[in-house]
Formats: structure tokens, C-alpha cells, sequence
């Protein structure tokens, strides 16, 4: 028998079932092959990717800028016209600040509103107009034109927002319910009902423009896989919490793991099973928030990290490599060291902590907030359901698969930082009621995936070249017992047999025979890594969903209410509702 088949054999043999999601390799896209059909595929007509540009006053043909990598903008049109928005899975609504009010082409209504901000506001009033987004049109959508803002987004290019959350989360379609009319629903939502049989998702990674290792380029999508990452279809689904009608892209978080330890976790959510969080994926952050604890045991450990009351960070030692990662059901999500403590743009002495410290950040509705800084390590999938036969839309879920190997992104962070790499092992938890229903899948790259495919192909003719030596080996055995007995009988015909008679030899002895084979170890390839980015602690906001029972009087904002317009290079604060 060859040891090669042997080994294949062994190699097939390994159960998959707790295999941990690891990157391979990740490619940038030149401009001529970064395009997409729309959304089915069945369409005559291409239209590009949403790539990043490198810089925020460089934007690329297929209209993604970011911003310092806190602020990611796409280009949509309304009427015509192309504004820049950030594109923000925290919230729901749609909603411009163009040069001039009402804007020309749209139908202005005299419902008026200020969405209010943790920082900032926007008032205007609930317009419609055909809108493109990422080679798909909604004719007659519902957005909110903008008369009067103060919001650090308009600081940094952006001309408003894009919301791709839930209908429940969108102030305009509440607004509008309140005339009896079904017109205000958001843009996501009108254009998944044009073709039901159609997928219901979207997908997405965001670029590290500062960091020299990273290869990924940024990408967003409308029911079509990035081809790189397709693999994240056999990704297990992460079901949103609650799984019916959720108001947020929030999911059950089962552990939060340190090389060769877990945190434990709790939750302020009624009814989650007892060790998990409930925590909301928002591209809209830019860093996180975790409750004051958790945010303790990431740093705390570190040598010579402390506390600094003033920012209200964790602040460390630039060359101390912060490991963490998220298990979300059986799968294991690395996070880039580089996005966990970037340098501090007032002190390049020090790096301070993009997981931040803060209590009760969701109240009952959600124990952490997700942001850019993690959403960096994976391609992302937001599924919104898909419609059955009867035209009933079913449960939401994500996806995600992870592109960080952290032993890789270990090198990577030294190379940046200075110091010696290390080896990262992380332990996952042992998971029952998991996030993906219970049951445990293997999600791969394309590269392992492909391996695999040509394995399968080839298998018949590997199995009858391994029955084969079978056979062969089965032969040598019985060939060998037939010498060895004709030799003991000539050995007992002799009368007289002499003292020193040789003995027969065991011919089929396999001491050493693998010794001389090296063992196949797989090494994976580091996927992009994140880099030190300007360091300014943001201030989170998200959007409270719905509005009172009574109804709302609109009314410009006062004065007083005015704030500066440039803040902190910061991510942009969600609407909060004004009661």
C-alpha cells in the first residue's frame, strides 16, 4: 500500500463538525472585473460593485469612499442626482441634505420631522422619488428631505444617511402608517417585494485603507455573493433575536474568547438563554460597546494597560497584541489585533481600546453594539428572509464568514507594532441551543473548498487504486505465510536439524516504514489585516424604534438645540425618536 493513499484516507477521514472558520486568502478587484449582474443574475445589463476608495476625497467609479475607516459612504441617486450616504445596518431610514430644498424632481409632502441624534439632528419633511442603489431602482420611495442639519456625517462628506435596517426601526414608515398609507416602507424593503423569488439579502466587507497588509477591497452587494467569499453560503444561519419580526440586526452571542480562555457572558434581554448576549451588528459604529466588565477582561489582562477615566478608554502599550474573537453557534470569528487598539492620534506613545466601556448601551433590547472595528474581520450577510409559496416572508438571519487567521494577523501586528509574534489558540465553547438551531456545519474558502471539489471528483479512481493495493498488500501476506510454512517444513523433514539453524524472518515488519515521509501540515494564508487608524473615541447612537400612541406635532428645531458641526472623527449617531 502507498502511504500517500493512506494518508488521503486519513485525511477524508477527519470529521469536520468542529472545524473553526478560518480565512485563506482574500483579492483585491481591478475596476474592469468589478462588476456584478443584477441581483438575480438573469438580467441583460451589469452594473459595478460598491468598492472603497482609498481616501475619502478620491471616490471610485463604483461610488464607496470611507472616511479614516470610520465612516464607509456609498453613492445613491434620488431623482437623478448622486449623493453620498453612509451606508448604516443600525438604522432604517433614508435621508438627504442636498444643496438646495425641496430638491428638484421629488414629491415633498407636508409631513415634517427632526430626527434627533446623540449627536446632532436633521429636520425636514417626507419626500418621494426614484431611487438607485447598487443597480437596483425603486420608483416612488420614501425619504426625508432635509431642509436644516447638524451632524458630523455632513462634516465628512456625506450628504445623509442610508438605512438598511428593519421597517419597525424606520421613523418615515411610522410617520407615514400614521396617514393610513403603506408608501413609507424602506428602500430595502420596496425593493426586495419587486421579485419575491429573488434573495432577500445583502452583503458586505469594509476596507482598512490604512493598513499596507491588507488585501480586501471594500464591497457591498444586493442578493449577490462577493465570488471571493461564497463560501459563506455553507455558513451556518445566525438567527436574529427575537427570530420573528426583530426590530434590529441583533443575534445571540455564545462566547467571546481569549487565546486558551472564555468570558462569561450574561444578558439584560428577557427570555435569552443563560450565557449568551444579545448583540447588534451596526456598520454604522465605528468602534463597540460592551458592558463594563467584558471590556475589563479583554484588557485588563494586558501588561501595563489602565484605565484612563478621562476618555473613558482602556488605553495600553502599542506593542501589547490584544487577541479576541466571537463564537457565534459552532463557528469561530477572529478579530484583527490592530483593529482592537489602535494608536492614539494626541499620543502616538499610547494605544487606547476600540472595545468600549459602556452599561446597559441597548437597556432590555440589546447587551452590546458591534461595530466597524470588528465588522472588519468578516464578509458579511444580512438576510431578510425569503418568501415562500403563499407570499409569507420568512425569519431573518446572518451570515458571516471569518477572514482573519489570527497566528497570521499575530505576524502582521508585530511587523507594525514591533515585537515578537505569537502563536494564537483559541478553545471554543461547548454550544447546545446555538444560533444556528442546533446544528453544527464546517464554512471553508473557496481555495479549500475547490481542493475538496477535486478530491470528490477524483474519489472513484482513488478508492480502486486503494482496493487495489489492498489486494496487492493481501497477496504479499499470503505469499510470505506460504514461504515461511515451506520453509519450516523442509526445516522439520531434516532428522537431525542443526543448533544454529537460522529462524525465518518477519518479513512484513512496519517499524520506521513512515519515518521517512514528511507529515502534510496546512498552512492558511492571512487574509487582510487592519492597521493603526486616527484614534478619537465615538460616541455611540442608534435609532429607538417606533413613535407613541399620541401623535407628533413636527417643529423645526430651536436654535439652542445647535451643536458644533465638526466633532471627533467619529461614526455617525442613529436617530433617536422624539416622544
Amino acid at each position: 500500500m502507498r502511504f500517500y493513499d493512506l494518508s488521503l484516507w486519513l485525511v477524508l477521514s477527519v470529521p469536520l463538525s468542529h472545524a473553526i472558520t478560518v480565512p485563506f486568502t482574500r483579492h483585491r478587484h481591478s475596476e474592469a472585473d468589478a462588476r456584478l449582474t443584477r441581483r438575480s443574475g438573469r438580467s441583460a445589463y451589469s452594473h459595478p460593485l460598491v468598492n472603497a476608495a482609498t481616501d475619502s476625497d478620491d471616490s471610485d467609479a463604483s461610488g464607496l469612499t470611507t472616511v479614516h475607516d470610520l465612516l464607509y459612504l456609498a453613492n445613491v441617486t434620488i431623482a437623478g442626482t448622486v449623493y453620498p450616504l453612509q451606508i448604516d445596518t443600525g438604522s432604517s431610514d433614508l435621508w438627504v441634505k442636498g444643496a438646495s430644498f425641496p430638491l428638484s424632481n421629488t414629491a415633498i409632502t407636508s409631513q415634517a420631522y427632526n430626527i434627533t441624534y446623540g449627536i446632532g439632528w436633521a429636520y425636514g419633511n417626507v419626500s418621494y422619488a426614484t431611487v438607485e442603489f447598487a443597480g437596483v431602482e425603486v420608483e416612488k420611495q420614501a425619504f426625508m428631505d432635509i431642509k436644516v442639519a447638524n451632524n458630523p456625517a455632513l462634516s465628512y462628506g456625506a450628504d445623509g444617511i442610508l438605512g438598511l435596517g428593519f421597517d419597525s426601526l424606520s421613523t418615515i414608515d411610522a410617520l407615514v402608517n400614521m396617514t393610513g398609507s403603506s408608501a413609507g416602507r424602506t428602500f430595502l424593503d420596496n425593493a426586495f417585494a419587486k421579485n419575491k423569488s429573488e434573495p432577500n439579502f445583502i452583503s458586505f466587507t469594509l476596507e482598512d485603507t490604512s493598513n499596507d497588509y491588507d488585501s480586501v477591497q471594500g464591497y457591498f452587494s444586493i442578493g449577490e455573493y462577493n465570488p471571493d467569499y461564497k463560501a459563506v453560503a455553507n455558513s451556518d444561519n445566525i438567527w436574529t433575536w427575537p427570530e420573528a419580526n426583530p426590530t434590529r440586526w441583533g443575534v445571540l452571542l455564545d462566547s467571546l474568547l481569549l487565546p486558551g480562555s472564555a468570558v462569561s457572558l450574561t444578558s439584560n434581554v428577557p427570555g435569552v438563554p443563560s450565557g449568551t448576549a444579545v448583540v447588534v451588528l451596526d456598520s454604522g459604529t465605528s468602534y463597540s460597546y460592551v458592558p463594563t466588565d467584558v471590556a475589563k477582561s479583554i484588557y485588563g489582562q494586558v501588561s501595563g494597560a489602565s484605565f484612563d477615566d478621562d476618555l473613558g478608554q482602556w488605553v495600553v502599550p502599542c506593542d501589547a497584541e490584544v487577541d479576541i474573537a466571537l463564537q457565534f453557534g459552532q463557528s469561530v470569528y477572529p478579530v484583527s489585533p490592530l483593529d482592537i487598539t489602535p494608536k492614539d492620534s494626541s499620543n502616538a506613545s499610547r494605544c487606547a481600546g476600540t472595545i468600549m466601556p459602556q452599561d446597559g448601551i441597548g437597556g432590555t433590547e440589546f447587551d452590546w453594539l458591534i461595530g466597524d472595528n470588528i465588522l472588519r474581520s468578516v464578509y458579511a450577510l444580512y438576510d431578510f428572509g425569503d418568501y415562500d409559496s403563499s407570499g409569507k416572508l420568512g425569519n431573518p438571519y446572518i451570515k458571516l464568514l471569518s477572514l482573519i487567521d489570527p497566528d497570521q494577523a499575530s505576524i502582521d501586528f508585530h511587523k507594525t507594532r514591533g515585537g515578537s509574534p505569537q502563536n494564537v489558540t483559541y478553545n471554543s465553547a461547548n454550544v447546545t441551543g446555538n444560533a444556528a438551531g442546533g446544528s453544527t456545519s464546517v464554512t471553508i474558502s473557496d481555495h479549500l473548498a475547490d481542493n475538496l471539489n477535486t478530491v470528490a471528483n477524483f474519489l472513484p479512481a482513488i478508492l480502486a487504486l486503494m482496493a487495489l493495493n489492498t489486494l496487492l498488500l493481501f497477496g504479499l501476506i499470503g505469499g510470505g505465510i506460504w514461504w515461511v510454512l515451506r520453509k519450516r517444513g523442509r526445516s522439520r523433514a531434516r532428522k537431525h536439524p542443526g543448533r544454529s539453524e537460522p529462524m525465518p524472518m518477519n518479513t512484513m515488519s512496519t517499524v520506521g516504514l513512515m519515518s521517512n515521509r514528511d507529515s502534510h501540515a496546512y498552512q492558511p494564508v492571512s487574509m487582510a489585516l487592519t492597521d493603526d487608524m486616527p484614534f478619537t473615541p465615538p460616541t455611540p447612537a442608534f435609532t429607538q424604534p417606533g413613535f407613541g400612541d399620541g401623535p407628533i406635532s413636527p417643529a423645526p428645531p430651536a436654535t439652542s438645540h445647535l451643536r458644533a458641526s465638526v466633532v471627533s472623527t467619529n461614526t455617525i449617531e442613529r436617530p433617536k425618536s422624539v416622544a
